[in-house]
């Protein structure tokens, strides 16, 4: 079959698992891209096993491909198939892999507990999304096949050897779902940590003459999937009520199912003068330019753990307004490194108008903010490949 890029061969593999990989971009991919670029910077060889995908690439490591079918209700992505495939498994048998880590407990990831059972090596899960509401919305017409799929992930991370978690407190969902083992707290990184050099105010300025920015008005931004559960509507509300008194552009940078009824919405509200859609934004310096550009980061979600999303903003000084009570909020201090308020639009729109007039403020907890929440992805595999190595030799001494 012709959708593996390359066969691998090297031995001692570190085998880097998801269903998620360009040209899908979110922040899981994200975090894969940079497990295996500076993996590679440590001298490791890494093997990167994902769904099939239509739109080709060339990489400088090793990519498997196994059968995938798109998922209707969550275009681009696409679910794997691997016992539609006749190849994947043998393949697998015969790669040498020294450690499995899968950032995903479906497809990918039991192909990964498949691995570790034939060739007893140690595998990692990494705990990212709070996959219920995911399945709520893919099955809302079939939701008897919920519990079967939670039961389904519960044994994933019960196969692990290890479960990591991106932060502290993402804990209560995993114990939510019903993971009674233990879990270790691995932060993600960040790949915009070293861009900014001297003045922050500077350079702010520069992003937004890059990007044709106005430079007094209050630029916002959100970065993310276009979908409901990330709270979008409660942006589109709050910027309704504040259309006539606040100098604003908002800026919506990615997509997905609610897109175009989001764009109708903000037509409907009068906002079309003053919101953009920039559609997904694959460059990354490009994207580090809209976050640099912005004032403010709007992210309304429960529906995250631990997104990277706010922490990109924060490394481009752009503090973040988040939710009380959830879990994207625990590592913000309000009005110290970030910004909290209820889920309601009204909330936002005062907010929004208050920092609107305080300039300075906002400036001032937004280098709280890269001060606090920033972490280099090098810095972050570091750690990474340390842990790697503690569990590949803790487990060849057994």
């Amino acid at each position: 079959m012709s959708y593996w890029l390359k066969y691998p061969t090297q031995k001692g593999l570190y085998g880097i698992f998801n269903d998620s990989f360009p040209p899908i971009m979110d922040g899981v991919t994200l975090t894969v891209e940079n497990y295996v670029y500076w993996l590679m910077r440590l001298g490791k060889t890494p093997c990167v096993v994902t769904p099939w995908n239509p739109v080709k690439g060339e990489y400088p490591y090793d990519v498997m491909r196994f059968f995938s079918l798109p998922i209707q209700s969550r275009k681009p992505y696409r679910y794997g198939y691997p016992k539609l495939d006749p190849f994947i498994w043998s393949r697998l048998r015969k790669t040498d892999f020294s450690i499995l880590h899968s950032h995903c407990p479906f497809s990918s990831g039991r192909l990964a507990v498949y691995v570790k059972k034939h060739q007893h090596i140690p595998l990692i899960g990494t705990f990212h999304s709070k996959y219920r509401s995911d399945l709520e919305h893919s099955f809302k017409h079939f939701p008897w096949a919920v519990p079967i799929i939670m039961k389904r992930i519960l044994n994933f991370f019960n196969a692990c050897d290890e479960v990591w978690i991106p932060q502290a407190y993402v804990e209560d969902t995993v114990r939510e779902y019903g993971f009674k083992g233990k879990l270790t707290v691995v932060e993600n990184g960040n790949d915009f940590a070293s861009l900014i050099k001297g003045n922050p105010a500077d350079y702010k300025l520069d992003a937004r003459k890059r990007l044709g920015l106005p430079q007094d008005t209050l630029n916002l931004l959100f970065v993310g999937q276009h979908i409901w559960e990330k709270g979008i509507g409660v942006i589109v509300e709050a910027l309704a009520l504040i259309k006539d008194s606040v100098d604003f552009r908002m800026n919506f940078v990615g997509n997905g199912y609610a897109a175009s009824e989001i764009q109708k919405i903000v037509t409907e509200k009068g906002l079309a003068d003053k919101v953009i859609f920039n559609g997904v934004i694959t460059e990354r310096r490009r994207l580090s330019d809209y976050y640099a550009a912005s004032d403010l980061f709007i992210f309304p979600s429960f529906y995250d753990n631990a997104p990277l999303v706010v922490r990109e903003a924060a490394a481009m000084v752009t503090p973040s307004i988040l939710l009380k009570g959830s879990t994207s909020a625990e590592v913000v201090d309000d009005g110290r490194n970030g910004f909290l308020v209820n889920k309601q639009p009204e909330e936002f729109a005062r907010l929004i108008s208050n920092l609107a007039l305080d300039r300075q403020k906002v400036m001032r907890v937004g280098i709280e903010a890269r001060n606090t929440l920033v972490r280099s992805w090098e810095d972050v595999v570091g750690e990474v490949n340390d842990r790697y190595e503690t569990l590949i030799n803790t487990t060849s001494r057994k």
